[in-house]
């Protein structure tokens, strides 16, 4: 077994997302080798600012240096499974942002090529990785709720409220067929199905797209940016801003999201409540160290994020004592120690805590399932028959590559 100092990272991406992957990473003392901008001059530029040693050129020269391990995809959307490929083909381990891909015929590729390699392969959903989601998720497992029979909950933003405001995740080709149900409903989705245990088998939606035509600047745009461009070209807009989706799950549970790029006021809100046959719990992230425990026969109660009152998984997401907010970028920080104890390791994690990218591509085939619904107004059931991924997001058992990467991060930093 290595040390986190000892393995190299190379970021994909230096916006918004990128630079938390950047961020976290150093915090848990993993050594940032570099980053790739969507050009070269980008690039350098958030190198400078990030603090980063390289900016690399092309993804053929992260390919090529082997002092880097692992590498963190956070492009847009269209470049994962491309990018993602090319990392494993080149025997390092990779962390991708959701959604894995653009369609469930591409990551169904993707995790064949993962489980092949014997290499670690996460996708970054770090909404599961807040300590109260991991205490859950204990907590149902164990009885605690009795059996789950409803799960209802949303995710509301308003960083694409006005028809000014623009980002890659408005076009098709770079952001999917899917936007507001690919961005943040993907991510409650992963979330209840790891809290509950239980994956989604049939949906019923409902898209609209209110604002029908944006207007797109004509120069560069950061994600939830608040400055409008003086200079615009009028876009026709055929992704949702808003989706509403019931829900049925494996065990017979019944339930209900709704999700919103367009809600005023609401930056980041993601709220759950499952309900059992013996109580129920219930979280809004824009209060995220507080969880609500109801029940019939007795008093209702707060838990308060602390890790001597939660379990071994609560425990090992939490980096601060009760009392001490952690928040969205300590998720990211929790998630990726998970990552990296598994690099560390040489292997992965017959049962990780993290969504693997067989999760992710299950994910996938509910996001399928979701448009199909959507276009013919029905009940669709989710297509698992065409898929060897399991929704728990199990990994291959380790291979030979990962075991070889390993001892030569040893021989890497020992030369350096």
């Amino acid at each position: 077994m290595t040390t986190f100092a000892d393995i190299g990272a190379a970021v994909i991406g230096t916006g918004f997302i990128g630079t938390v992957h950047v961020e976290e990473l150093r915090r848990i003392g993993v050594d940032v080798r570099g980053v790739l901008g969507s050009t070269p001059e980008r690039g350098a530029a958030r190198a400078s600012a990030l603090n980063v040693r390289r900016a690399y050129g092309s993804l053929d020269e992260i390919l090529a240096d082997p002092a880097v391990h692992v590498v963190h995809v956070t492009s847009p959307n269209h470049l994962h499974v491309p990018q993602a490929s090319a990392i494993l083909a080149a025997g390092k381990h990779v962390v991708c942002e959701k959604p894995l891909a653009m369609t469930a015929t591409e990551s169904a590729g993707l995790v064949g090529e993962a489980e092949a390699s014997g290499l670690i392969n996460a996708v970054n959903f770090n909404i599961r990785f807040y300590p109260l989601h991991q205490h859950v998720r204990e907590r149902i497992a164990a009885g605690d709720l009795g059996e789950v029979r409803l799960v209802t909950g949303r995710y509301f933003q308003d960083w694409l409220l006005h028809d000014t405001d623009w980002n890659w995740r408005l076009e098709p080709d770079k952001g999917g067929a899917l936007r507001a149900i690919g961005d943040i409903g993907s991510h409650w989705l992963d979330l209840v199905a790891f809290m509950t245990g239980q994956p989604v088998v049939s949906v019923m939606a409902d898209l609209a797209t209110f604002i029908t035509t944006r207007r797109e600047p004509t120069g560069p745009v950061e994600t939830f940016s608040t400055e409008r461009a003086s200079e615009t070209v009028a876009r026709s807009m055929g992704t949702e801003d808003v989706g509403s989706v019931l829900l049925r799950f494996a065990n017979g549970a019944r339930g209900a999201m709704t999700v919103s790029q367009i809600s005023p006021g609401r930056k980041n809100s993601i709220q759950w409540e499952i309900d059992g046959s013996g109580g129920a719990a219930s979280w809004d992230g824009e209060n995220p160290d507080a969880l609500w425990l109801g029940h019939r026969d007795g008093p209702n109660e707060i838990l308060l994020r602390n890790p001597a009152l939660m379990g071994a998984a609560g425990r090992a997401a939490a980096a601060l004592p009760g009392g001490h907010v952690e928040g969205f970028g300590d998720t990211f920080a929790a998630l990726f120690r998970a990552i990296y104890a598994d690099v560390a390791a040489g292997r992965p994690n017959p049962n990780p805590p993290y969504a693997t990218f067989a999760a992710g591509h299950d994910e996938m085939l509910v996001n399928d399932a979701i448009a199909q619904s959507a276009t013919e107004r029905r009940w669709v059931d989710v297509d698992r028959t065409k898929s060897t991924a399991s929704p728990a997001g199990s990994s291959s058992p380790a291979g030979g590559r990962g075991t070889r990467l390993t001892a030569e991060v040893g021989t890497a930093e020992g030369a350096r």
